[in-house]
């Protein structure tokens, strides 16, 4: 349980950082309409040390927050907790996906990075889109 409650302050201090996370993917795709933006979804689990990982070394960085909110919505979404859509899978955590406001998915991509691996994500989802 003391694991469980620590998991969660860390959780909540990183994505209350610069980036507005939301668990809901259906107010993210409302937001992301409303600001002309896309959908950045991230699966994870309560006890996956990869998603710690790429939380800590990645997404907690100014660099990856900054490309992160200029052109997406950021949804977190743990398989063990939250709804995740079936067009998910929530198999292999972490899992990214990056989706226009209209749903259609640009880049489906697995695995933990650190900041220059994620930032390197970012422009291969630019250059999909």
């Amino acid at each position: 349980m003391k694991k469980f409650i620590l998991f969660t302050l860390l959780t909540s201090q990183l994505f209350s950082a610069e980036l507005n996370w939301t668990h809901d993917y259906n107010k993210a795709l409302l937001t992301a309409k409303e600001q002309n933006k896309g959908v950045y979804v991230f699966i994870g689990a309560d006890r996956c040390r990869f998603c710690d990982i790429l939380k800590d070394k990645a997404l907690s960085k100014k660099s990856v927050m900054k490309r992160l909110s200029k052109d997406f919505i950021p949804v977190y979404m743990s398989r063990d907790r939250d709804i995740v859509p079936s067009m998910f899978s929530t198999k292999g955590v972490p899992r990214h996906y990056f989706l226009t406001n209209d749903e259609k998915l640009i880049h489906e991509d697995q695995g933990s990075r650190e900041e220059s691996g994620f930032l390197l994500l970012l422009d291969e989802v630019e250059l999909s889109n």
